[in-house]
């Protein structure tokens, strides 16, 4: 096995996962992947860094794509190289001339650092190699180069603090659910699994978290929509989703805070994420549908991260029979499973309960309880009794004993925490 061959090998299924997102004929995607391949080998000689291996097979794939849409005259397609920070806008053309006006605004050490970066497509180690400078310099750097980016940026995001969303209740407010003799309606269910936001401008939603049996809420997530985004030629939007760890709150008085950004889009059948970043160690991390595993364990749904349906009716592929749930053995099975009355806050809902097993392929599940409008009423997820055991110590029976219990195919989950969203105040 030659080189490219090897690098080909280890990359296919990065260049199967970003055809198939853009192309929805798989048989025309499938010639494309050919097409790509067959290009790469020819042009490999000219690739002077073969690490950099992934991203040009990416672009050749890209460039293909566009081919593609362009003789089929049905879309007009974006070439996308760089994730912005926070400044992906619906007009690529005039965000490009605001970026390279406000870097030339920028001192030369800024200019420098987020050229090798960005435009030169170099590792921080290769940065740190060309400058003679250490990587741990190159890191701070970047930083304090994308800071006084976003200062005088034009497009800033556009947070506005707490008050823009109400404020959820300390205390998780009592609720009951009854089960209804009613035939379950199907629903149209747009938002991103687990985060109640709908990828769509306008969108913004507040959700807070609450531990059982304490009922205090344990963090709050303010999620908002701030503009058009596009990744890879796929156009979604970007979401800013500020995080409230409030789990030292009731002992310090301290809140932690972090920010998430995320890329998501909303098809006619399909809500999914596309790329999720946040900063580590002053450094933004950013991750896309494309780039690996670790994407797919944590932001991906369904098959090859497809989504979760937004068109939800009962399909019985989950059984339930008060606490006895039985499902076919496979992951992410989602469905609904009955009518029920939910009565929190003095307001009852009529809703369907919609479960999903394993989710995420992990040994866990959830109940969501939504209304004729698509909106989560009540949130509950429930631990298989071994999940996490070797970072807790104990099974989940012998840390929450008077909590809830599922019994799913025939194994113990127990109730751990239960979310609600400003949509019910």
């Amino acid at each position: 096995m030659n080189e490219f061959e090897k690098l080909l090998l280890e990359n296919f299924k990065y260049l199967e996962r970003f055809v198939n997102y853009k192309i929805s004929d798989r048989q025309d995607a499938q010639d494309i992947i050919q097409e790509t391949c067959l290009t790469a080998s020819l042009k490999f000689e000219t690739l002077r860094d073969k690490k950099l291996f992934k991203g040009w097979l990416i672009r050749i794939a890209g460039n293909k794509c566009n081919d593609y849409y362009r003789k089929k005259s049905e879309i007009r397609t974006v070439s996308f190289e760089t994730l912005s920070e926070g400044a992906l806008i619906t007009d690529r053309s005039e965000a490009e001339n605001e970026i390279a006006e406000t870097i030339k605004l920028l001192s030369e050490t800024d200019r420098r650092i987020l050229y090798l970066y960005y435009f030169q497509d170099l590792s921080q180690k290769e940065i740190s190699n060309i400058l003679g400078i250490p990587i741990g310099t190159v890191k701070s750097r970047l930083h304090s180069a994308r800071e006084n980016f976003r200062k005088i940026y034009p497009y800033p995001p556009r947070t506005k603090g707490d008050d823009m969303m109400k404020k959820l209740p300390e205390l998780l407010p009592e609720y009951t659910i009854k089960k209804s003799e009613k035939e379950p309606f199907d629903v149209k269910y747009e938002a991103l699994v687990s985060w109640a936001i709908i990828p769509r401008l306008g969108e913004k939603c507040s959700m807070g978290i609450y531990y059982i049996p304490s009922r205090k809420m344990q963090g709050h997530i303010d999620t908002e929509v701030v503009g058009e985004a596009e990744i890879y030629g796929i156009r979604g939007v970007e979401i800013v989703a500020q995080e409230y760890d409030m789990e030292d709150y009731y002992r310090t008085k301290i809140i932690k805070k972090n920010e998430r950004r995320f890329i998501a889009q909303l098809t006619d059948t399909h809500s999914r994420f596309l790329a999720e970043s946040h900063i580590e160690d002053g450094v933004r991390m950013v991750h896309t549908f494309i780039d690996d595993d670790e994407f797919t364990e944590n932001w991906g749904y369904g098959e090859d991260n497809c989504g979760n349906q937004i068109h939800l009716s009962q399909k019985n592929l989950i059984e339930r029979k008060g606490n006895i749930i039985n499902g076919k053995l496979k992951p992410e099975v989602v469905d609904i499973v009955g009518r029920y009355e939910v009565t929190i806050g003095g307001k009852t809902y009529d809703t369907v309960c919609v479960m999903d097993l394993n989710c995420y392929n992990d040994p866990v599940v959830s109940e969501e309880y939504i209304d004729r409008n698509g909106k989560t009423i009540l949130f509950r997820r429930f631990n298989r009794d071994d999940w996490a055991y070797e970072r807790f110590g104990k099974k989940w029976t012998e840390m929450l004993p008077d909590n809830t219990k599922l019994y799913v195919n025939g194994e113990t989950y127990v109730h751990w925490y239960d979310c609600i969203t400003d949509y019910i105040l």
